[in-house]
Order: C-alpha cells, then structure tokens, then sequence
C-alpha cells in the first residue's frame, strides 16, 4: 500500500515526504526493519522506539511512525501516541480482518488459556474451523503458529487475524492480556463476547497499583457486545460499572445464571451438573480442580451466546485437550506417587491449584517453586506464605530469575514461608529441586510443580537455557529407576 494512502483520513501529520513509498510492513523492532518497512518508534516500559530510529533508517526503513520530529532524512508520520498510530495503521494495512471476523476475547488473571481451548474443542464440535490466539501458541484449525506474548502486538496480531480471515477462520478466540489492553494492542478490535475469569494480584511491577491493573481489564468490556462474568468474584461488578451491556453470570457461591453443583474432583479430571439458561447438563472435563468448573462455566456461557446447543457444549467439554502446562499429571508409571505440572505463578492460582490437588491427593503435597525475577517483588512472600499453608512440604527453588539473583528472590519468598509451619528446604537449582522432590516423595503423594508449566526455558542473565519440565522429570525418573 502506499504510504499515501495509509496515512490517508488519518489525523496524523507526514513530513519529510519527498515522494510516495510502497509499504508492505509495520515493524516495532529496529532490527527486522528492510526496505519497505515503516518503522514505529514505541515509548514503552524500558525503551524508547525513537532511539532506534537511525538503525531502522539505516536498515532501509520506508517511514517512521514518530511523537515528536526526529533529526532523520526519512518520512515521519507524528502522532499523539505511535503505539495507537501503529494499530490503527496496522488494521488498514491488513485490510481490516476484525471485521471480517467473529472475535471473543477473554481476560482475567488465571484461567484465560484453559477458557480458550475450552470454547475452540466446543465450537470444532459444533462445525466451525477456530482460530485461537494466546499465551502457549497461535492456531489456524490444526495449524500451529510460534507466539512471543499472550497476546501479540498491533502490527502482528493484525497480520495473524488477516491469515484466519483468508483461510476462512469462523470464529477467533483471544486470550486478552491486561498488558495488550493497556498498550492498544488490540486498539480497534470489536469483541462479540467479552469473558471474564477472575482478577488477583499479578503484574503489578508493570501497573504499579490494582486499580491500574482493574481499569486495564476493563477495556475490554468497554469494547464487547456482550459480557460474560465469575459472578463469585467481587471485582466482576467493578468490571461492568457503568457499562450500557447485556450480560450472564457464572458461579458455585453466588446466584448466577450458569452454575455447578455435585462437584467431584478426581486426580485426571472433573465432573458436575451444570444449570444454565438452555437446561441441564452433567458435565465431564478431562482436566482436574475447582477452577476448571470455573473455566468450563465460561466457556459454556460464551458458547451459549454464540448459539451452540446444550449437548455440543457438554461434548466439547468433555473432549477438550490437556492443555500444556495446565493441570497437567505427567507420566510416572512404575512410581508409587504423582507429578502435576502447573503455570501457577500467581498467589491466587498457586493457592486454587493446591486446594484442587488437596483434594484428591491420599498422600503429601509438596510443592517444588519460586517466583521470576524483573516481576512484582510484592507478590513473593504471598506466594510463600500460600505455599507454606497448603502444601504439606515446600521445595522452595528459582524460577526465571532473569536479571536478578536468584537467592535474593528465594529470601523474598521466604518472608512468606516463615509466616506457616511446612516443613521445607531451599535449592536454587531448579533441576535439582525437582530431583530432591522426586528421591523424597512417598506413597500416595503428589508433586507439585508449579510456575513454568508450558514454559521449555529457564531465563537467566537474558540468556533463555533449555529447561522443559516434563523432559526433566522424565530423564529424573528414569535416572532413579537406573539408580
């Protein structure tokens, strides 16, 4: 497209123009800047985008998207906000694919992956060909596209979208991060169904405080049709406040127009009855915990909504897939105890995962974790203390530390451990934690290990090590085997 006619109806003002140049790309990193490339200068956390703009000049950038006039030869198109202008000239770019799309966004602090696969096995049941856009990986019907983010920026979740637009997608579903929100990664995109799973402490190194982190969410809803809602989280009513939209609500606790009773929950899955606007249904899903009854309600009234029938909804429910990382019981044949792989890595989502596995754990639970390092320091001894009251013995361990050290983290964490009475030891290394967990466990028990889940890497010093949790405990058990 021309940058003419990008910028055109615009309120963005272009200097430097000594003619018109074709665009093929939007790019935020200097880096994969080549010719044909406008180069968009973001102000972000850490770095400003405008001080990479001479090495994005130089590696042929077509234009820059800028705040203020740089001392550069090359074409600039200033606006208020690039972060926004690059959004809004993405979505032109790509020829508006979101409009071409049913879009269903869901966000909340835990739950967000799980709700997704859940609403894509249902909607597959119900004939549709999904896209799903999220934290473990992008997917066009049974293709598989890498993901960076949970979920991506402007320029690249446009390209994303025109893709399932072309390839005859039916239905997309987005998991919708506090950050995209707050940085108008999804500036523009009109979401059919906004859902909602629950809202706890995370990410307050980035928000700064939790009204910060709550009105994020809110974006969202501000840009859906319709909303559905944990009516047993106080914050839903904070979410909607205001908002001129038709809603319905799910719970266990609170009067709510989905709900579950009959709750059993077993070591590999869970089942209950579901009362909802379209009738009746016993539910089973292939995936443990209280929270995934949660989870499955939304979905369930996201589904509804969408207009599939009672009995697609139970199958799809019960056909979804372990998703990686979620909940996950991992191969221990030959061994009397249990292995649980979870991304937990919040105190809310550390404590739901523990009381689920307490309740179906005959033995001990330890839990083998840590906290990132570069993330909310506030959350560290809360996540202590949460593992110190429901576990019955604590690995207390490094997660991706990244810049900080790791033992520093550790003694955050241990603010909040020396708050209970566990039993606990203390190993850095993360590999050998989780040997220590596995030579200790006794009959009947179950580890926990809890932070990474579908994560392959270890992050320290900016350097990503090869760490995939289910080939570690794999290539343990078999070394112990042997021993």
């Amino acid at each position: 497209m021309l940058l003419s006619k990008l910028i055109e109806n615009t309120d963005f003002r272009l200097i430097n123009c000594d003619g018109d140049r074709e665009i093929c790309r939007i790019e935020y990193d200097s880096r994969r800047v080549k010719p044909g490339s406008i180069f968009a200068c973001v102000v972000g956390t850490f770095k400003d985008g405008h001080d990479f703009a001479e090495g994005a000049y130089k590696n042929g950038a077509e234009a820059l998207i800028v705040e203020r006039e740089l001392p550069l030869p090359v074409p600039q198109i200033i606006a208020p906000n690039s972060r926004r202008a690059m959004a809004i000239l993405a979505m032109k770019l790509y020829d508006y694919p979101a409009k071409q799309l049913r879009i269903i966004g869901v966000t909340g602090t835990n739950g967000k992956t799980t709700t997704t696969y859940m609403i894509k096995s249902v909607a597959e049941k119900c004939g549709l060909k999904v896209g799903l856009i999220g934290t473990i990986r992008n997917i066009i019907g049974d293709r598989v596209i890498s993901t960076q983010r949970t979920t991506p920026e402007s320029t690249e979740l446009q390209e994303i979208l025109r893709m399932m637009a072309d390839e005859g997608v039916d239905l997309v579903v987005m998991e919708v991060s506090s950050h995209s929100l707050d940085q108008e990664r999804v500036y523009g995109i009109e979401f059919e169904i906004g859902g909602f799973t629950n809202l706890t402490q995370d990410h307050l190194d980035y928000h700064k405080t939790f009204e910060n982190y709550l009105a994020a969410k809110r974006k969202l809803f501000e840009r859906s049709g319709f909303a559905v809602v944990n009516a047993d989280d106080a914050y839903s009513a904070r979410l909607l406040e205001g908002l001129d939209i038709p809603r319905m609500t799910y719970g266990v606790r609170e009067p709510a127009d989905i709900y579950a009773n009959n709750i059993e929950i077993c070591v590999r899955d869970v089942e209950f009855d579901m009362t909802c606007p379209l009738g009746a249904a016993h539910i089973a899903v292939p995936i443990p915990g209280l929270f995934n009854v949660f989870n499955a309600m939304l979905a369930a009234g996201i589904c509804e909504k969408l207009g599939f029938p009672l009995d697609k909804i139970a199958e799809g429910l019960a056909d979804v897939s372990g998703v990686n990382g979620r909940m996950e019981s991992l191969d221990t044949t030959g061994f009397p105890f249990s292995v649980i792989l979870d991304f937990a890595h919040t105190p809310d989502g550390l404590i739901n995962l523990l009381t689920s596995v307490r309740e179906f754990a005959k033995g001990r639970v330890m839990t083998v974790f840590g906290c990132g390092g570069d993330r909310d320091h506030a959350k560290r001894p809360i996540m202590g203390e949460a593992a110190g009251r429901y576990s019955d013995f604590c690995v207390v361990t490094s997660d991706n530390p990244r810049t900080e050290d790791p033992m520093s983290i550790i003694g955050n964490v241990l603010d909040g451990v020396n708050k209970t009475a566990v039993e606990y030891v203390v190993i850095q290394n993360r590999r050998e934690a989780i040997k220590y967990a596995l030579t200790h466990a006794r009959p009947d028990d179950v580890v926990v290990l809890a932070g990474k889940g579908h994560e392959t890497y270890q992050e320290i010093m900016n350097v990503k090590y090869p760490f995939d949790e289910k080939v570690v405990v794999a290539e343990l058990l078999k070394e112990i085997k042997n021993s």
